[in-house]
């Protein structure tokens, strides 16, 4: 706007001067002062061309128009006869950026940020434009605690009329926030308040989640969490009276100061339900999630409130606008709570839009819509559609709207827009365990295929007791009812001989084909054929059951595994999960004419229970048992094991179940394994201390237990179930996820190893 001012002005001042000309007809127009822009570029914005007539307007607008390119900061208009003359002074070209003690950023993301406001080599240089982009980068200082950030910018001229820029940064320390005071609480213990709080003081794990470092935005959600935390506990009054945030005279040290009034606490008189409700009111009334005589909550409420207009909109009501008016009596105490549901029309859908799909096929997207065009509206598929888009991981946001269709009053279009993301990778990594020592792994893998939604992966993994070369491909959407498809080529080296096992090693080498059926939103079947050949290498000190084995089926061996499977994952979460539960049953066989034959069943369950905000208790179990067919035994490589990490912590890796039994009575210090598995889990899981909301750290208190049997003679029994206890650490790292527990076995037995600390680093396959 100031720019266009000053060229008008400037243009009125030249065009007053211009008035001493008669208007002429232009027989030539003549360029100077141009040093880097071409003529043809001047004549190409001159609202006049040779043979006008020339005039003061004209002269005018010439001005105005030159200027509005913003190449120049001069221009002026003679006349020579009948030749214009238009003297121009063009802006300097910016020829080089540079930073000086810049740390906090990345060059090149500074550099092209600062292209996309308009500074970047090879522009036209603007003053004003520098100053905006030198205060935007000093507020992305503030933004990361910076306050003591001092930025100088130079520009210095070049030849040809050039410039360079230089941004001189100095830094500084990020302040941390040294005190948090809430003033008029009384109802709850401040330090309590002070955990619902993202922002903190500095604690041990500060340098990683940042919260120590001032934000507006995380202390309005930080306010937005207190106000809940009293409306949910009754305080129908709470009130924020005022924030301060103040910073020390050397901008290190933030303090904040929260004032407020807490108001009485309210019990819930009544609850009524009123307006046209369309469904019977005893179904509605079983959403209300207020109940009378309780103490107010808002979270209830809009609970409430929510439940009836999702209930409603699964039929159709896409509009339907429920709101709880309250009825406060202060004498005593209480709110009386009046629902008014208002259904409005029923609609349904006109089409089903998407955007942002660049690479993504659009049938790779609506083959996971779960609300169809020409149907009625259903809130509750919209709601799943969205989840199973996001679910697909082929995109780093999804956003659903359910806009009216303009012109009526039944209709709505369900728009959905997809952010994509980058589904190719290329990884390499290493991890360590206590078991599987150093772990080095490599992929290379594409999640969303030529945009189809397929899945193709080539990984190796080398860690000291496992060693595997694999190639997968899947095709979720073989069929258009949703049956997929795929198929695996390994290679495997198993090694055990660092373990508490019977010693041998094997080699296997195989592939196979395997297909999913979908039986409901969460539930699914798979099949599976397979060929298996497995080499074995048997040892002098190996155990006499398995020098039998290969003597009687030979080094090596073929099979052909089918599989059978049932999986149904109500979790809410698959990395930080909260509530629902996860169940697997797997049934392996196989059958003639491999040269072995046997089967194997296994059971999988998790439930997830939460106990508050911050507390969940997760509940696991297995169980598993396998045999060998035609009257032959189980493959002693197919055996179950326990203990560890994965199994029952506080023991050894694979050290529980049957030993040998020695020809001079003695017992062997191997296990051996079995054909019957038994471990349950019961964990408490919590968030870290002092590192309030992020989830991906847990702690958790649990119990283990767990058994391995065998039916084999000459082997001593195992005993009974072994039970342990101990606390545990999970965190979700850049490197992969990282697991640790310290146990304690609660009946240990006597030849039990174990091993109290244990743990997992990077993610193994």
């Amino acid at each position: 706007m100031k720019k266009n001012l000053l060229a008008g002005l400037i243009a009125a001042i030249v065009a007053t001067s211009a008035g001493a000309f008669e208007p002429f007809t232009i027989k030539d127009i003549r360029i100077e002062g141009i040093q880097r822009t071409e003529a043809g570029t001047v004549f190409s914005y001159l609202p006049v061309k040779v043979g006008d007539t020339m005039t003061n307007d004209k002269a005018s607008q010439s001005i105005k128009a030159l200027f509005a390119t913003g190449f120049f900061k001069d221009v002026r208009m003679e006349v020579e006869g009948d030749v214009l003359v238009v003297f121009v002074e063009e802006r300097p070209a910016i020829y080089t950026i540079d930073f000086v003690g810049l740390k906090e950023f990345d060059k090149d993301q500074l550099k092209k940020a600062l292209r996309d406001n308009g500074i970047a080599e090879g522009r036209i240089f603007d003053r004003a434009t520098l100053e905006r982009a030198e205060q935007e980068l000093k507020r992305q200082y503030l933004s990361r605690g910076k306050y003591a950030v001092a930025i100088t910018t130079t520009t210095t001229p070049l030849e040809r009329n050039r410039v360079a820029i230089n941004f001189n940064i100095d830094e500084g320390d990020a302040a941390s926030i040294k005190q948090i005071n809430l003033v008029g609480v009384t109802a709850f213990p401040e330090k309590d308040l002070l955990a619902l709080f993202q922002l903190r003081t500095p604690n041990w794990i500060s340098w990683y989640t940042k919260s120590d470092q001032y934000s507006r935005q995380k202390l309005a959600a930080d306010l937005e969490s207190l106000r809940s935390h009293y409306l949910n506990r009754g305080y129908l009054e709470f009130n924020i009276d005022s924030t301060q945030v103040s910073i020390s005279p050397d901008k290190k040290d933030i303090y904040i100061t929260v004032s407020v009034s807490e108001g009485e606490r309210y019990a819930v008189s009544s609850v009524k339900l009123a307006g046209d409700l369309l469904l019977p009111e005893d179904e509605l009334r079983r959403l209300v999630k207020v109940k009378s005589g309780e103490v107010f909550s808002r979270e209830k409420l809009n609970e409430t409130t929510k439940a009836i207009s999702d209930r409603l909109g699964a039929q159709g009501y896409a509009f339907a606008n429920v709101n709880a008016a309250p009825e406060v009596d202060k004498e005593k105490r209480q709110v009386a709570f009046t629902i008014f549901v208002d259904p409005g029309k029923r609609v349904y859908v006109r089409r089903i839009n998407i955007t942002g799909n660049t690479k993504t096929r659009d049938e790779v997207i609506r083959q996971e819509m779960r609300q169809v065009e020409g149907a009625w509206y259903d809130a509750d598929k919209v709601q799943l559609s969205k989840q199973r888009v996001d679910k697909t991981n082929y995109f780093s946001e999804v956003n659903v709207e359910t806009p009216p269709v303009p012109g009526t009053t039944d209709q709505v279009d369900v728009n959905v827009a997809v952010t994509e993301k980058n589904t190719g990778n290329i990884s390499l990594g290493a991890g360590f365990s206590s078991s599987e020592k150093l772990i080095l792994s490599g992929s290379i893998s594409q999640a969303n295929l030529f945009g189809s939604g397929k899945f193709a992966s080539l990984s190796l993994n080398t860690g000291k007791i496992n060693r595997v070369l694999a190639f997968s491909y899947t095709d979720p959407y073989f069929t258009v009812d949703g049956v997929s498809q795929g198929f695996d080529i390994y290679h495997r080296r198993t090694d055990p001989t660092s373990l508490s096992v019977g010693q041998y090693k094997s080699v296997s080498g195989g592939g196979g084909f395997r297909w999913g059926f979908p039986i409901g939103e969460k539930e699914s079947l798979s099949f599976g054929v397979g060929l298996d050949r497995t080499s074995l290498e048997i040892f002098n000190d190996s155990p006499q059951r398995y020098k039998d084995f290969v003597r009687q089926f030979d080094h090596s061996n073929i099979s052909l595994p089918v599989t059978v499977g049932w999986a149904s994952d109500g979790r809410d979460s698959i990395l930080y999960p909260s509530k629902g539960t996860y169940q697997r049953i797997t049934f392996e066989v196989a059958p003639p004419p491999g040269d072995l034959t046997y089967y194997r069943l296994n059971y999988q369950f998790q439930r997830f229970v939460p106990l508050g905000k911050d507390l969940t208790l997760y509940l696991g179990g297995e169980a598993a048992y396998g045999d060998g067919l035609r009257g032959e035994e189980l493959p002693f490589f197919k055996n179950f094991f326990g203990g560890g990490i994965g199994s029952v912590r506080g023991y050894e890796t694979a050290s529980l179940g049957p030993r040998d039994v020695l020809a001079n009575g003695t017992l062997s210090r191997e296990r051996l394994g079995g054909n019957r598995k038994i471990a349950g889990t019961a964990e408490v899981l919590f968030p870290m201390p002092g590192i309030g909301l992020d989830k991906s750290f847990r702690l958790g208190v649990f119990l283990d237990a767990g058994q391995i049997w065998g039916k084999e003679t000459n082997t001593q029994e195992a005993g009974p179930i072994r039970f342990s206890s101990g606390i545990s650490a999970v965190w979700h790292s850049p490197m992969g996820p990282l697991k640790f527990s310290v146990a304690a076995p609660l009946n240990k037995q006597d030849g039990d190893k174990v091993q109290s600390f244990q743990f997992q680093m990077g993610q193994t396959f």
